[in-house]
């Protein structure tokens, strides 16, 4: 029995496996970048439009809107709630090719509260 070449056949499986290991680490790297990057945008585009709140929801929205898309981001929701803004954005990411994914990340500003503590 002639066994030239089994080496080869095992190199080979075997880079096989740290391609397909690195593919997997690059496209989990890549959404957990894109929902950091959803989380900045959401978060700046709430800070945005908190300073807005009390000219109503047009403007509110509409400055936060303007800093969600300054962050690369879309932004799928805007409301008021009292004196509070919550923004929530979405980043498209391809981690891998043919694979595209959304990352949401919603965030509330307002203005500063006065904590109770407690006796």
């Amino acid at each position: 029995m002639d066994e030239r070449g089994g080496a080869t056949v095992c190199l080979l499986a075997i880079g096989l496996v740290f391609v397909l290991v690195g593919l997997f680490g690059a496209g989990l790297g890549a959404a957990r970048c894109a929902r950091h990057q959803a989380r900045v945008a959401a978060d700046f585009g709430a800070l945005a439009g908190a300073s807005r709140v009390l000219d109503g929801a047009d403007a509110a929205c509409g400055s936060a809107d303007a800093l969600v898309s300054a962050n690369a981001g879309r932004m799928t929701g805007c409301r008021i709630d009292g004196l509070d803004l919550i923004v929530t954005a979405q980043v498209r990411v391809a981690p891998l090719p043919g694979l595209t994914r959304v990352a949401t990340a919603t965030s509330r500003a307002g203005p500063a509260r006065e904590l109770a503590v407690a006796p």
